[in-house]
């Protein structure tokens, strides 16, 4: 019997080359790009684990004594990080601590320095959002502050604090010809609930900026003043908001929510039919949903207690002024 020389382990003499099978496509796809790519994700994936091992996270503390102690760059950029995530903090007396000390901080500031307006400004938010009476002085003087953005902040801080020894500052700031400080001013002035501040908000009724009247009526509104009803009418009637002020569609929902819980407290018979129309025909779940609440609430049918809508009216207030 004749051996073929093919059955070897060997190959015959010319015939390597060209009795080779060519290799598999998915082999060739596997070695050149899945392979590298496994070791790039390799390589990402030990990257970050190792990042997240050695990464050192900053305590409000940390990032006070930054501002208290860091070069000129620095000192602001720990004041914003601060402001920005001061509100998780638990109350208690860590946080009580470092409402203290941020007071100490900022009565060491100065603001005719340059340096120092920035961290000021922020440091400003962070008495606000720590909402400690005992912060009032500060915020107090900062509301006269030379600094146009230090004292907008000034005054949203002593709107979280809700003392009504603030109203005299907020009315003057209601005064601003800047329109921003006007519509800080406006939903400040409700959120302090003092009655004296009714004469000015409904100056403000008649501001030339939407914002500053959608503010003032819905203020009014939580001080049980329906000076602002048509005010509130039209920012529920989509064709009259339009007209007002260039709005997204997610912006003037907002609005419509706003006032339509404004009404709701106010409970005005009225409003009652234009209230159901919204809750009949706006394209919007949420805003019909707020209307059918206005609308109970305006006949009487319980559905929340009244201190319980005007919470939520604060809640929603509080996104017209951003």
């Amino acid at each position: 019997m004749t051996d073929d020389p093919r059955s070897d382990s060997g190959s015959a003499p010319g015939e390597s080359e060209e009795d080779e099978a060519p290799p598999a496509r998915g082999a060739t796809v596997a070695r050149f790009f899945v392979l590298p790519l496994l070791v790039v994700g390799t390589a990402l994936v030990i990257f970050f684990v190792f990042n997240l091992m050695t990464f050192e996270r900053r305590s409000p503390a940390d990032e006070l004594a930054e501002v208290r102690g860091g070069t000129a760059s620095r000192r602001w950029q720990a004041a914003f990080e601060l402001s920005r995530t001061i509100g998780h903090m638990s109350p208690g007396p860590e946080r009580d601590a470092l409402s203290a000390e941020t007071r100490r901080v900022f009565d060491g500031l100065s603001g005719k320095r340059p340096d120092d307006v920035k961290v000021r400004r922020y440091l400003v938010l962070v008495l606000g959002k720590l909402q400690d009476r005992a912060a009032l002085p500060q915020l107090l003087a900062a509301a006269r502050d030379d600094d146009p953005e230090t004292r907008l902040y000034a005054i949203w801080g002593l709107g979280m604090l809700g003392d009504r020894a603030a109203v005299d500052p907020v009315i003057e700031s209601s005064s601003s010809p800047d329109a921003g400080a006007r519509k800080m001013a406006a939903y400040v002035l409700g959120k302090l609930g003092d009655p004296r501040a009714a004469p000015r908000l409904r100056v403000l009724l008649g501001d030339p900026v939407a914002d500053v009247r959608w503010n003032a009526a819905i203020a009014l509104a939580l001080l049980h003043d329906g000076s602002g009803l048509e005010v509130l009418r039209a920012m529920i009637d989509r064709g009259a908001l339009s007209r007002q002020a260039s709005l997204s569609t997610e912006q003037a929902e907002t609005a419509m929510v706003s006032a339509l819980q404004a009404l709701a407290v106010l409970r005005d018979p009225g409003s009652l039919a234009l209230i159901d129309r919204v809750a009949r025909e706006d394209p919007n779940l949420r805003v019909r949903e707020a209307a059918r609440r206005a609308a109970d609430a305006t006949r009487g049918v319980p559905a929340g207690s009244p201190a319980k809508t005007s919470g939520i009216l604060e809640r929603r207030a509080a996104l017209l002024v951003v």
